[in-house]
């Protein structure tokens, strides 16, 4: 009985942040000086026009008509239409969205293979000369500009050195030959056997994943340092110590063990971060994913679009904060017994 008890009020708050994630992408697009009717007609258009269009969109309605109108076409799937694509939203959604969660996904490996032992070598050196390096490398991670970092790495790497491709996720002559099967190139190019294809988009991709792979690994270390000397200064730590047990082992064996658990959390922050995140980089880059698609229709003035793209955005971060939850509770037996 508990656990449909729990269930029930696990899902009570996904449908009430949900909700509240809906009402706030909605009234900022309200607010935002942007005119969805212009987006539509020009600005060239006869009055009359104007207002046949106004009407079809339901702007003569009270806001919070029109906003209960918004949630409903919601649940139903219905994005709306983008002005720039003429296409339904949600379609423009799940074509670019796979490139994103390709591209976050393997800098959020980067970042946690790299930030997880440089968090951990931190913490076990502390305040000396690792520690003071590695929180360097950390501070300058999360304190400079992602963009500013994306120029100079094309500038740098792709320019000047020509060590990898430029912009793009794939050399112009390559688009278009592999079919479409999961919308991730990496994935796509291998399971149809065209590793041409295939290198050629590990080039394009390295740079910007290395980016977000260094923006996740300056979160994941620091957080991973903080975790880590607090279980480095438990007495079950003294402990394995008094009796033989050799620092690997105490570190990683135990310590790290433990932290692992509130790890999750972090990771699934961090990757939440990065598919929100990613706006920036994929716009330097010239990525066909969520976040340029966003960007694009921003500056189009199509509002359907850049609601949409946000609303999914935010849906994916809430429910990988769920899921951090959840697995918190199957890791930690002890938020098992306090549930109980």
């Amino acid at each position: 009985m508990r656990l449909f008890i729990d269930i029930g009020l696990w899902l009570l708050t996904v449908a009430i942040t949900l909700l509240g994630l809906a009402a706030l992408t909605f009234f900022i697009g309200r607010i935002l000086p942007i005119d969805p009717v212009l987006s539509i007609v020009g600005e060239k258009a006869l009055p009359e026009v104007y207002q046949r269009v106004y009407l079809e969109l339901g702007l003569d309605k009270p806001l919070w008509q029109q906003f209960i109108d918004y949630v409903i076409k919601l649940l139903r799937g219905d994005f709306g239409t983008s002005f720039s694509t003429s296409r339904p939203v949600l379609t423009d959604l799940l074509n670019f969205f796979p490139a994103t969660l390709e591209l976050s996904t393997i800098g959020l490996l980067i970042g946690v293979a790299l930030g997880v032992p440089m968090g951990v070598a931190s913490a076990y050196w502390h305040e000396k000369w690792p520690d003071h390096l590695i929180r360097i490398i950390g501070l300058v991670g999360y304190s400079v500009p992602v963009f500013w970092l994306g120029l100079v790495g094309l500038f740098v790497f792709y320019y000047l050195l020509d060590w990898v491709a430029g912009p793009g996720q794939l050399d112009v002559f390559y688009v278009g030959v592999v079919d479409r099967v999961t919308g991730m190139i990496l994935i796509d190019s291998a399971l149809a056997g065209e590793w041409d294809i295939f290198w050629n988009a590990v080039s394009h991709m390295i740079l910007p994943a290395l980016l977000l792979g260094y923006y996740s690994l300056a979160y994941i270390s620091r957080m991973t340092r903080s975790v880590m000397l607090d279980q480095l200064s438990r007495e079950y730590v003294l402990t394995a110590r008094l009796k033989g047990a050799s620092e690997f082992r105490v570190v990683m064996g135990h310590a790290l063990r433990n932290a692992a658990i509130p790890l999750v959390t972090v990771i699934a922050l961090s990757y939440g971060g990065l598919l929100e995140g990613s706006v920036l980089i994929e716009t330097i880059f010239s990525w066909p994913g969520i976040g340029n698609y966003i960007y694009s229709s921003l500056f189009a003035a199509d509002m359907n679009a850049v609601l949409g793209g946000t609303l999914l955005v935010g849906i994916v971060f809430v429910l990988l904060n769920m899921l951090s939850d959840v697995l918190y509770r199957v890791l930690d037996p002890r938020s098992r017994e306090l549930a109980k």
